[in-house]
């Protein structure tokens, strides 16, 4: 890369000496109601909105914003470095795009742009199980550059199987397994309009290109495609998982799994004695369990139990630089962020993605330098305190 990730603002300001402004807001909190403007109910529902009235959405928010950053002055901060180790790789700053489905109801270049402008930035993409771009098509966007793969674990094993094949084959080399949607929620915004995409048989595109699943259909996708949706709707999730069934993921991932939607300290623990390599600690943006804890106030408390065993990732509520300083402060190693980047896409596409990361990125390296940090390994819960909002 060169330079700094706060570079970014110079060549925002050089540019505007020849009277050029960037195309979207760079405070990515504006972009949510910019998407709502632009693209129909239907699909900004499916990626603004929550689970039951949206408080753990709110909670989420609440439980960063009301932990503010102390500032510490007259600390070497000209040359920064904002890589970091995760699951035995070097990126080079603390963040991945999150997985988000059905990213075609956004822009039509769907997950393929998000994942080039990940590529771009070198920062790891994370494919869902539920694009609507096949995992195959999705790595050929991207080179050699780092991805990994989010599995919604169906019921039926073989395609399972199938799914890690395949994301191996195709170069994904860490596995996420999100752990906290065995069934959709009540999300009134999607429920309003009757708005699923699946039943239109979008964000299916793994499940319609597999072999396994296309064995349990009586006739091809194209000829029936009803039947090839109710077979994905009848196998998609399987709440009756355990923690026992992690060893069907060992035996058939030879990479780093990480197990995304923990928020209990026990259940962490579970997850280092099964021999997961990572958990993320999130709340699916809210968008499961209504009156949950903020993911943020989960943090600490799965830090203290696994921090010393597990890679500890977190999401949900991040949409600044400055959320992303909290997350590291509290123990997490990196960050994902999901719904800016969605926004990013919806507006301009693969620029719109690259706008976002690079915002967040200058604006967490600011407030790096500026808080007294040459890079992230020195921040810590001293550099926080909370206070009432």
């Amino acid at each position: 890369m060169g330079g700094h990730w706060a570079d970014f603002q110079y060549e925002i300001y050089l540019n505007g000496m020849s009277g050029a402004v960037p195309r979207l807001p760079t405070d990515l909190t504006r972009l949510e109601e910019l998407t709502e403007r632009r693209l129909g109910p239907g699909p900004v529902g499916y990626v603004a909105g929550s689970a039951g009235a949206g408080s753990t959405a709110r909670a989420n928010r609440a439980a960063l914003d009301r932990r503010r950053i102390v500032p510490r002055m007259l600390r070497d901060v000209h040359e920064r470095d904002l890589s970091v180790e995760v699951l035995g790789r070097t990126l080079p700053a603390p963040l991945a795009l999150a997985p988000i489905g059905v990213l075609s109801i956004m822009h039509p270049d769907a997950e393929s742009a998000a994942a080039r402008a990940a590529a771009a930035r070198g920062v790891p993409f994370i494919l869902s199980s539920a694009s609507s771009t096949p995992l195959e098509r999705v790595a050929e966007a991207m080179g050699d550059a780092e991805r990994w793969f989010q599995l919604y674990w169906p019921k039926d094993p073989e395609v399972a199987r199938s799914f890690l094949s395949r994301a191996k084959a195709a170069g994904y080399s860490a596995l996420v397994v999100t752990l906290d949607t065995p069934m959709l929620a009540w999300r009134p915004r999607d429920l309003d309009q009757a708005y699923l995409p699946f039943l239109h048989g979008v964000g299916t595109a793994n499940y319609f290109s597999d072999p396994a699943f296309q064995a349990g259909l009586a006739k091809p996708v194209h000829e029936d495609p009803n039947a090839a949706v109710m077979h994905f709707v009848g196998m998609f999730s399987d709440p009756a998982k355990t923690w026992p069934d992690l060893a069907f993921l060992r035996e058939n991932w030879d990479g780093p799994i990480v197990l995304k939607g923990i928020l209990h300290p026990d259940d962490a623990r579970a997850a280092a004695d099964a021999g997961m390599d990572g958990v993320i600690v999130s709340n699916h943006g809210g968008r499961q369990v209504a009156g949950s804890i903020g993911a943020a106030d989960a943090l600490p408390g799965v830090v203290e139990a696994v921090g010393d065993r597990l890679t500890v990732l977190f999401d949900s509520g991040v949409r600044t630089g400055d959320d992303i300083f909290k997350a590291l402060a509290l123990g997490a190693r990196a960050v994902l962020v999901g719904r800016p980047y969605a926004y990013g896409l919806g507006l301009d596409g693969q620029a719109g993605v690259e706008h976002v990361i690079r915002c967040l990125l200058a604006e967490l390296d600011l407030t790096l330098a500026l808080s007294g940090h040459a890079g992230p390994g020195t921040v810590g819960p001293g550099d926080l305190v909370e206070s009432a909002v």
